[in-house]
């Protein structure tokens, strides 16, 4: 699934950013505006018309893509993306420390 299929308030992981040609500066932009693997990302917003663009959350950030732009990532399979989001505290979007960690 790529980001721009998520449905409005929905939350995934991102798998990679999958560039469209080799030297795709777009894909480059996203990756340096923090859409790497492991990061949690939600749809908060859909344009007026046809949906473009999207508003998109990564922690406490927003960022406007357009559709081409969000194809470009790929999102993680859901069963593998509910397993990490149980991890994730929500308000940090960060790993929780382990039991072992805690002690």
């Amino acid at each position: 699934m790529r980001l721009n299929e998520l449905p409005l308030e929905c939350q995934g992981i991102i798998d990679h950013v999958a560039p469209a040609t080799p030297a795709d500066p777009i894909a480059r932009r996203l990756e340096e505006f923090g859409f790497v693997p492991g990061e949690p990302v939600k749809v908060v917003a859909f344009g007026p018309f046809g949906g473009d663009p999207m508003a998109v959350e990564i922690g406490f950030t927003r960022f406007a893509l357009r559709r081409s732009e969000a194809a470009r990532v790929v999102m993680q399979a859901p069963q593998d993306s509910a397993e990490t989001l149980k991890m994730l505290d929500p308000a940090l979007h960060t790993a929780l420390p382990s039991p072992t960690e805690q002690a």
